[in-house]
């Protein structure tokens, strides 16, 4: 699976240093992950669901959200957002046209 846009989230989640391990952990984990729909994504990351267009995983124990667009049969992933869970639950990100 290909990360679309790796450096923005790593620029989106240098803003809460307690989750740099965790993200760094994540985008080895989709480098090599070869998912075919969202229950492969949970077999990693159990918490994952479907909101919308979008893929939400529960990163540090539920205290952030990453936001992906997965595009299975191209093996590609969009990076959306990074949010806290309170920036999650206010649901801006359900602007974005994708959704």
């Amino acid at each position: 699976m290909h990360l679309i846009s790796a450096g923005k989230l790593k620029k989106a989640a240098s803003k809460y240093p307690d989750v740099a391990t965790t993200i760094k952990a994540f985008c080895k984990t989709i480098e090599q992950a070869q998912w075919q729909n969202l229950i492969d994504v949970q077999h990693i990351y159990r918490d994952a669901e479907a909101v919308g267009n979008f893929t939400v995983l529960n990163i540090k124990g539920n205290k952030y959200r990453l936001i992906l667009d997965i595009d299975y049969e191209e093996q590609v992933a969009y990076f959306k957002y990074f949010l806290t869970h309170a920036e999650y639950d206010r649901g801006k990100w359900k602007n974005d046209l994708y959704y």
